[in-house]
This record gives structure tokens, C-alpha cells and sequence, in this order.
């Protein structure tokens, strides 16, 4: 686990570098950080309008008794989305909002089902009954 966020920690900045300084070699220094600057705005209005719609869904299914479990796992999604947008860098802004529209999220989704899954198979097989 340490060894998978070290090298998320080292290497995605540096190739989202390379990316930046080739895009501001390609396009200009300005036009590129329009497009990191608008991006991030994008994103952030994005997120925040996914988000407070997932809020409310939330409220609405736990006023009616309802678990909220998949609206639970899209809010998660959606706050890692929003931080990813607000990280300069095209990869993690492509990702960003691949997470924020509902058809891509489910896919993210699902994955997450998949992780949490094992992870409470393995807990439950680990505990005494």
C-alpha cells in the first residue's frame, strides 16, 4: 500500500508536469493556465451542484426510512472528484470529471463495491464468532 501512494505521490505530479510544460510550449503560457484555471473552476461549480443534489437525496432517503448506501458511495466519489479538479494538471481532471458524470461514476462505483466487498469478507473471516 505505501509503495502504490508513493509512487501515485511522485509520479503523477511529474507527469502531470510534463504534460503542463508541453501544453504551455504547445499552446502558450497563458492559454494553459486559463485552461488550468478554468478547469478547476468547472470543476469545483460541478462538484459542488453534484454534490448538494447527493445531499439531498441522502436526507430525502434517510426522512423516508430508506438506506442510503449507493447515494452514501456517490457522495464519496464526488469529493474525490472535487479534489482531483482542483489539483492543477489535465490526468487528474480528466479523471476528476469522469468521476462527476453519473454514467462514468458507476463504473467507479461498482469497483468501489468490488474493494469494500473484500474488505469486509476478509474482516468478517477474521473475527471471532
Amino acid at each position: 500500500m505505501f509503495a502504490r501512494l508513493l509512487l501515485l505521490f511522485i509520479f503523477v505530479p511529474i507527469i502531470e508536469l510534463m504534460i503542463l510544460i508541453d501544453l504551455g510550449g504547445y499552446l502558450g503560457t497563458v492559454p494553459t493556465i486559463i485552461l488550468v484555471v478554468g478547469t478547476g473552476a468547472l470543476g469545483a461549480y460541478l462538484a459542488k451542484k453534484e454534490g448538494f443534489r447527493i445531499f439531498f437525496t441522502i436526507r430525502h432517503k434517510l426522512q423516508t426510512g430508506q438506506l442510503p448506501a449507493d447515494e452514501l458511495l456517490d457522495g464519496l466519489i464526488i469529493l474525490i472528484a472535487g479534489a482531483l479538479l482542483i489539483t492543477p494538471g489535465l490526468i487528474t481532471d480528466l479523471f476528476g470529471f469522469l468521476m462527476l458524470f453519473r454514467p462514468s461514476r458507476s463504473r467507479f462505483k461498482i469497483w468501489l463495491k468490488i474493494k469494500f466487498s473484500a474488505h469486509i469478507n476478509i474482516y468478517n473471516a477474521n473475527t471471532p464468532t
